[in-house]
This record gives structure tokens, C-alpha cells and sequence, in this order.
């Protein structure tokens, strides 16, 4: 009996120590090996709120609607999205991008952003419908986006050594010239 009960609970520790990682690393690079770049987004916040009248609420969710870069295998291509997710997109800067995946080619794209208050390494996940620009990506300047040819932008990257995908999350060199940088994406409304 006792040998039983030992064995029993040799199982459920190893199951545990061995269920850990899986639920630790919920989100890994490997299994997101794309990167998109938010040029623009806005959104509303719609909030729940306990009982009516409650002084107390809590986000609900947040819809909209915005612009963005994704970069797969080497090349980036412009899309214009949508979106309802648990929080706000997060801002990003001049050229941070978002670890992505296709949930369907060509259709829904899920990126992973840190969750707004949340300890650092607090991950959480969005699901954007796309469409896909043919050839073009958006790009910032003078305060306003504007269309650019994907093959200028990605001599650019080349020029540059920006390569997001790689680990190249900077432009090695922006002396002397404005870059077609994607910018600072918009304040939510």
C-alpha cells in the first residue's frame, strides 16, 4: 500500500515539474518567426461594468482598426488590419516589432505583445484580419504615412542592416539621411 501511494505521487510530481515549461514559455521565438511593425492603430476600449451602476469597471476588450509592416523571409510587405483583443495594441518605438504567425495565410496574422501592467515577461496574444498591400509597405513622415515601394524599403533594410527577423532590431547606421522609418504608432483614442 504504501509503495502505491509513493509511486502515485512520484507520477503526479514528475507530471508537474514536466508541465511547467509548457506553461512557463506559452510563448516562444520559434513559434512565432515573423514580425510586424505597427505603423498606425487606434481602437476603442469597451469596458464591463459589474452590477449597472458599479463605480468600479474593468477593460473588457478593445476593437479597431490599423496599419502595419510584416516581415517574412526577408521582405516586407505593408497590410491594413482590424482588430478586437483583451488589451490595447502597445505602442512601439521608431523600429520594435511584434514576434507574428499566420493563424490562415494571407487572411489573420497573431502577434504577442507584454500585457499592459503586467510583470516584466507577462506576455498575451492579438489577432489581426489583414489585407495585404501588393507591393507596397507604410511608412512615417512628416507626421503622416504614406506608401512606399517594398523593394525601396527593403534596399533600405539592406543598406542599413535592419533585419527583424534576424535579431537586427535596429538600423546599424542612420548618419546623415532621414531613414523611411516606420515611426511611433498613434495614441489610442
Amino acid at each position: 500500500m504504501r509503495n502505491l501511494l509513493l509511486r502515485r505521487v512520484s507520477v503526479l510530481c514528475a507530471c508537474l515539474v514536466f508541465s511547467l515549461p509548457a506553461v512557463a514559455g506559452k510563448f516562444t521565438a520559434a513559434d512565432f518567426p515573423l514580425r510586424v511593425h505597427v505603423v498606425f492603430r487606434n481602437g476603442i476600449r469597451h469596458y464591463y461594468r459589474a452590477g449597472g451602476y458599479a463605480p468600479s469597471s474593468s477593460l473588457d476588450e478593445v476593437d479597431g482598426l490599423g496599419k502595419a509592416n510584416l516581415f517574412e523571409n526577408g521582405q516586407p510587405l505593408g497590410f491594413d488590419f482590424n482588430y478586437q483583443c483583451s488589451q490595447p495594441i502597445t505602442p512601439q518605438t521608431a523600429f520594435e516589432t511584434f514576434m507574428a504567425r499566420w493563424k490562415k495565410q494571407g487572411r489573420d496574422l497573431e502577434i504577442v505583445m507584454p500585457v499592459m501592467g503586467g510583470k516584466p515577461g507577462d506576455m498575451n496574444s492579438c489577432d489581426l484580419k489583414v489585407i495585404m498591400k501588393t507591393d507596397t509597405v507604410y511608412v512615417r513622415r512628416d507626421n503622416g504615412i504614406e506608401e512606399e515601394p517594398a523593394a525601396q524599403y527593403k534596399e533600405w533594410m539592406v543598406k542599413h542592416q535592419y533585419d527583424p527577423e534576424h535579431g537586427k532590431d535596429f538600423p546599424a547606421s542612420l548618419k546623415g539621411e532621414r531613414p523611411a522609418q516606420p515611426g511611433n504608432a498613434e495614441p489610442m483614442q
